[in-house]
């Protein structure tokens, strides 16, 4: 199956709705710390559903790492383990701005390092620059960019106007601009690394492509396994640093039912919330109800699930994109920015606020959909394109 930039941003689109709408099942785990639900999603994501999807979908799927050059497999191990320092710290992005702020500027960030570095890294930037489907696509990316600049104007016109109730109401009692953008900053440079990991796997994608073809499969499932690969160095950051905080917390019985804080205020800070024990039943007093806890670990894995979802439709997109695959990062960051605006504007984070305030949202909103219109309008043109030879000194 060849190009198909339209299906491309789709699938996208798809992987961006996944990807903003993880976080919302944190909002329903009830007296857990941040490091406890963070490693259950982790593992959920990045170890479980990796390997149990790409086992379905892509035949004699260990045959082929076990095939991989070493180097392709260290590469994408090492870029990984550097993005997972990135999602580390984007959960206190979320925690600090929430979450149509967090993710519009530290995706932002992500969206301009992890698409331009790498066509600049292996030298195809040239080329890129001298092909109008290649400067429409870094429009695109420009287009991008400005859409986060004005979200970021929109948050510091929120910080002024939101009173705290407000901000409670919204489950974001711990909003502070400044420190979130420093946070989200960081988390967005660290989490481009995912492209480079991406990149890095390339040669195991190109196994998974002959041997799926080899079947009569659809050669659209030939990422995944270098997702497993990119993932096994995001869960070894993450499991490091939860491991620290249960130790240093001494959160570990947690897991067992024992009640915690929940430092990053992913409930709503209404009464509700905290009912989590059975007012009947003296033994929940000082300990999760049975319930309670199996809900716990089940948000804490959905979280997870849904967001693998994200990189199982960029893989799929990605393979669509053509000769330009680089942009995919960009629409897939877009995407993610939309649709994190669209459930801050569900749950009234932006409540409180002016028509000016509103107004500067709702515009980064157009500029961020427009912005994926461009990029796939430039791939568009690149796959109906005649090959031109570029000289160059």
């Amino acid at each position: 199956m060849g190009p198909n930039p339209f299906i491309g941003v789709i699938y996208h689109w798809i992987g961006g709705f996944a990807s903003a709408t993880n976080f919302i099942p944190f909002r329903g785990i009830k007296r857990w710390s941040w490091e406890i639900y963070w490693l259950i999603q982790g593992f959920a994501a990045w170890i479980i559903a990796p390997v149990v999807l790409a086992a379905l979908l892509v035949p004699n799927l260990f045959g082929i790492l076990h095939a991989a050059p070493a180097s392709s497999i260290h590469y994408a191990i090492f870029w990984g383990i550097l993005w997972g320092a990135g999602g580390l710290t984007f959960g206190l992005a979320i925690r600090y701005l929430g979450i149509a702020l967090g993710y519009a500027i530290a995706l932002g960030l992500c969206t301009a390092f992890g698409t331009l570095i790498p066509p600049i890294y292996d030298g195809s930037i040239h080329v890129i620059l001298h092909e109008t489907s290649g400067q429409i696509i870094l429009a695109g990316v420009l287009l991008c960019l400005i859409a986060v600049a004005v979200n970021g104007a929109a948050g510091l016109s929120k910080e002024r106007e939101v009173t705290p109730e407000e901000k409670a109401e919204a489950g974001e009692t711990d909003y502070n601009f400044g420190k979130g953008l420093a946070v989200a900053i960081f988390a967005g440079i660290m989490s481009s690394f995912f492209a480079f990991g991406l990149k890095a796997g390339a040669p195991i994608g190109a196994l998974a492509k002959t041997e799926l073809l080899a079947h009569n499969r659809l050669d659209l499932w030939q990422n995944l396994p270098v997702l497993i690969v990119v993932l096994w160095g995001g869960f070894l950051t993450n499991f490091i640093w939860s491991a620290i905080l249960i130790l240093k917390n001494g959160s570990i019985k947690q897991f067992t039912g024992q009640p915690g804080l929940n430092p990053m205020r992913a409930t709503h800070a209404s009464g509700q919330t905290l009912v989590d024990f059975d007012p009947l039943d003296p033994s929940t007093y000082d300990h999760l109800a049975p319930k309670t806890l199996v809900q716990n670990y089940i948000f804490a894995s959905l979280a997870g699930l849904i967001w693998y979802f994200q990189f199982f439709f960029y893989s799929m997109g990605q393979t669509k994109m053509g000769k330009y695959d680089f942009s995919s990062w960009t629409l897939h960051m877009a995407s993610i920015i939309i649709f994190a605006t669209l459930w801050g504007l569900f749950l009234k984070e932006w409540r409180g606020t002016s028509r000016r305030t509103k107004t500067l949202v709702a515009t980064g909103l157009f500029l961020l959909v427009s912005s994926t219109i461009v990029v796939g309008y430039g791939n568009y043109l690149k796959a109906n394109e005649t090959p031109t030879t570029i000289t160059t000194r």
